[in-house]
């Protein structure tokens, strides 16, 4: 509870990204690179970014307070991970669909959609770079702002608004990183 809750999520995320990144760069130095590291590497990722969704939603949903636990706030915030997740495995899923329809990996080409509509819609969405707002790190930062917010407020609106737009965010994006990764020719 409380924006020290906060700061400790923030810190435990660059704490990960931190041991992430050097994880890499020893491999690297080493020359030491396995299937299992990559594995690994991208279990890492998913649990990351669902953990700190599933975080604010059980924060929002007042479990360390003294009132009644809300657990709508918890279901949001599952759910804004499951979308997280699942928007993770829509990319890693390309790569599996193609090996089993015995086809080489996905260049970065056919990541572009194929109507011109689609790909305008694509150019906008990623020029809002909304849909970084699901991610481990990015959410983490909003997790204090809206800490401080609330702190500032007394109560846990902003966290709760946080939780329901964020839920939202991964909802949507999940959809349209569906309709995207379809209307690409990633599967072509």
């Amino acid at each position: 509870p409380g924006i020290t809750g906060a700061v400790l999520g923030l810190v435990m995320v660059q704490l990960y990204l931190l041991l992430d990144c050097v994880d890499g760069e020893v491999a690297r130095w080493k020359q030491q690179f396995s299937l299992s590291g990559v594995y690994l590497d991208r279990v890492g990722a998913y649990l990351c970014d669902a953990a700190v969704l599933v975080g604010l939603g059980l924060r929002a949903a007042d479990l360390w307070g003294t009132g009644r636990i809300d657990w709508l706030w918890a279901f949001l915030g599952t759910l804004a991970a499951l979308g997280a997740v699942l928007i993770k495995a829509e990319t890693d899923l390309v790569g599996v669909a193609r090996h089993q329809g015995g086809l080489p990996p996905v260049k970065e080409s056919a990541a572009e959609p194929r109507s011109s509509g689609m790909a305008l819609a694509r150019r906008a969405a990623g020029a809002l770079k909304f849909h970084r707002l699901i991610l481990g790190m990015e959410a983490s930062l909003l997790i204090v702002v809206l800490a401080i917010a609330d702190a500032a407020r007394g109560d846990l609106f902003f966290t709760r608004l946080g939780v329901a737009v964020l839920a939202g965010i991964a909802l949507l994006q999940t959809l349209l990183h569906l309709v995207s990764v379809l209307a690409s020719s990633r599967l072509r």
